[in-house]
């Protein structure tokens, strides 16, 4: 209800009618139509009548015009003059019913009905709540003040935050990027030393390729065969005692033989079962002198038998120092013959290069990026904040990162304004997201009425849910109510100051009125 007929609805406040002569039932805008002694011309311009044809309970004017006291037209409406509350109409067809339907029981003024004129008390009750509302109204409009104030000191207090952070993360940027440049300058010596590294274990590998060739190259024509390959049953691919001539033709790179070249894309194929398998004939020997002694063996010679000596005893011990420090050589070489395909390990140099390489640089970049990764975020949410648009006097912002609950007898109700709105059952489970925030969707009078929330979560073969938020001024921001008028879509009431609106000055008249 507007301010103005609620300031109108007051000044009728202890004051009477004046009734205005005129035919019943017709209001008083469209007296001048109804001149006694004068033809009536329909209102819809379709005939003219005499006026004693008004009201004579026989309807003459296609739109019942001539008809606004009785019921004879099927299409006419009664005014009710209703003095001291509301006037109002009803249609034709009411009238004399036997049902009051005016407060002042005028539509039944000829059925005998028993109706007592209650305008003026439904008035009174009427002006005490209208009083009310708007004495909520003006304290509203106060606190929407205060909120209008308290916004303006935010938004140029985040504007200032905002040039701050905007400047920190340009000083962040610019150090970020000279530490960046510092580390790289750092790293230079490590990437140098790998490549060192690197350069001189291809150059040992390359010549132990051009190596092996010559060791499989049997008649040394400059080429690797087949029947060459079959001579060395260590490179059998699956160590099955059949080195067959398919398998050395897969070595190979699946022909006959290989020039220098071409023994070069399939070293990789050779050097690992190569190099692992091949012993020297001094490490077969001393392999074999490692043997454990067999159980037979150890039988032919019975316990009673073995001499007691002590120098032998002392012998034996020498002999197994040696037999355990030739096994352990044995080992290491075997390993080290095992680990000749892989690139060996960085020199010392260059692993402390790896490890110690300006460690705190490095930390501190990350450090610093990090920062100005975070300043970057903190940079966009006050960007976003100061561009959102909470009301012509920015009167809404204070709603910004705010929740308000309503709980019923199955849900909890969430409403963060200019965020997004939910609904959790009170017994558990999982929150529905009835629509994020979408945009301000009040009538083109008063926008900032009504907001609009989209694309929430699916319903079952049914739309996105929806929801309406319909704001009304109050002293209390407070969800008051909520409903779903159509399937997923749902309704909101919702209270704030910052929609209230300046109540008119409310001077209440003492003379004498005629009737509205």
């Amino acid at each position: 209800m507007s301010c103005q007929f609620l300031l109108l609805l007051l000044l009728s406040v202890g004051v009477s009618a004046v009734e205005v002569q005129r035919p019943r039932g017709v209001p008083l805008s469209k007296r001048q139509f109804y001149e006694e002694g004068k033809p009536f011309t329909c209102l819809d311009g379709s005939r003219n009548i005499p006026f004693d044809r008004v009201n004579d309970d026989y309807c003459d004017c296609q739109d019942g015009s001539d008809e606004p006291g009785t019921a004879a037209c099927p299409n006419g409406s009664f005014h009710c003059t209703n003095a001291g509350f509301r006037p109002t109409f009803i249609p034709s067809s009411r009238i004399n019913d036997g049902i009051c339907d005016c407060c002042d029981t005028t539509d039944e003024y000829n059925s005998g009905a028993t109706c007592q004129n209650t305008c003026r008390e439904l008035g009174r009750k009427e002006r005490e709540s209208l009083q009310k509302m708007a004495e909520i109204a003006k304290e509203g409009f106060l606190l929407k003040q205060q909120l209008i104030h308290e916004a303006k000191m935010g938004l140029e207090d985040k504007k200032a935050k905002l040039g701050d952070v905007q400047g920190s993360k340009k000083d962040m940027e610019a150090k970020v990027e000279a530490l960046r440049t510092v580390k790289e300058s750092a790293e230079q010596p490590e990437r140098e030393a790998k490549e060192r590294h690197l350069k001189a274990w291809e150059e040992k590998d390359s010549a132990r390729m051009a190596e092996v060739f010559l060791e499989l190259d049997d008649d040394a024509d400059g080429f690797v065969s087949v029947p060459e390959l079959l001579s060395h049953s260590e490179l059998d691919p699956d160590a099955d005692g059949s080195f067959t001539e398919a398998e050395a033709q897969g070595l190979l790179g699946g022909v006959d033989k290989v020039d220098t070249v071409a023994f070069e894309s399939i070293w990789s194929n050779v050097k690992e079962k190569y190099m692992s398998e091949v012993r020297s004939p001094e490490e077969t020997s001393r392999e074999e002198i490692n043997e454990p002694v067999s159980d037979n063996e150890s039988d032919q010679y019975p316990d009673d038998d073995i001499p007691e000596d002590e120098d032998d005893d002392d012998e034996e011990d020498e002999d197994d120092d040696r037999d355990e420090h030739d096994y352990k050589v044995t080992r290491t070489e075997e390993k080290k013959d095992d680990d000749e395909g892989a690139m060996p390990p960085y020199d010392q140099e260059t692993q402390n290069l790896i490890d110690g390489k300006n460690r705190v640089i490095v930390i501190e970049t990350c450090k610093q990026i990090l920062f100005n990764f975070g300043l970057g975020i903190c940079f966009r949410n006050l960007e976003k904040e100061i561009s959102f648009d909470f009301g012509p006097s920015s009167e809404f912002a204070y709603l910004y990162s705010q929740c308000y609950e309503l709980t019923t007898s199955e849900y909890i109700y969430r409403l963060c304004p200019f965020n997004r709105v939910t609904q959790k059952s009170k017994f558990g489970g999982s929150e529905t997201n009835l629509g994020s925030w979408g945009k301000w969707a009040g009538p083109e009078d008063s926008i900032y009425s009504v907001m609009k929330y989209e694309h929430g979560t699916g319903c079952w073969q049914g739309p996105s849910r929806s929801t309406t938020v319909k704001l009304t001024c109050g002293k209390e921001t407070v969800v008051m109510s909520t409903s779903e008028p159509s399937r997923c879509e749902y309704l909101m009431e919702f209270t704030s100051p910052a929609v209230c609106q300046e109540p008119p000055s409310l001077e209440i008249s003492s003379h004498e009125h005629q009737e509205l």
